[in-house]
């Protein structure tokens, strides 16, 4: 089932909305893994100063006339390289080709933007993590530059490897 969505370049107006989208997904990972200290989300203020860029998905509803977004994609671009760093969706719009659809944008826009590849990490055992990645595109691949080996000792310092096994996976362009 999926719902029909506008993929957009996200607006400061934006901010409150990705914010609560990426508590209420963290929300699904927190009860899945019974963590009671997993990191806060990215203030948006700050995600929007990194370098790269982050899309929304909006949905008109029908019921007003202001769409509502329902998830985002941030890609960062650091060292000529592109990481897919946060897939988010509200829960209650899950398994409606919402993701994907935030998916396929940002690999569209990082080949526009140049790059042959895109990484991202995530949880291996996750169907929504590591499969569903699968399903689009991406293969298991090995941290292989100071920027990936990097992510991975940022991780380690969040305590997210306390959750469970994850992976680094490539998309090639």
């Amino acid at each position: 089932m999926s719902i029909n969505v506008v993929v957009r370049p996200a607006a400061p107006d934006d901010d409150a909305a990705t914010e609560q989208i990426e508590v209420a997904a963290d929300a699904l990972l927190i009860e899945r893994f019974g963590a009671v200290d997993w990191p806060p989300p990215t203030p948006p203020q700050e995600r929007a100063s990194m370098p790269g860029f982050v899309l929304v998905a909006e949905h008109h509803d029908g019921t007003t006339t202001t769409p509502v977004v329902v998830g985002f994609v941030h890609v960062l671009e650091l060292d000529g390289h592109a990481h897919l760093e946060q897939l988010s969706v509200l829960p209650s719009y899950g398994r409606q080709g919402i993701g994907r659809e935030l998916v396929t944008a940002a690999l569209t826009e990082s080949r526009l933007r140049g790059h042959t590849e895109i990484t991202l990490r995530t949880y291996i055992d996750v169907p929504w993590n590591a499969p569903f990645y699968t399903s689009c595109g991406f293969v298991v691949s090995e941290p292989d530059t100071p920027l990936l080996r990097d992510l991975v000792q940022v991780e380690s310092a969040l305590g997210l490897f306390e959750h469970g096994p994850r992976t680094q996976m490539t998309a090639v362009l």
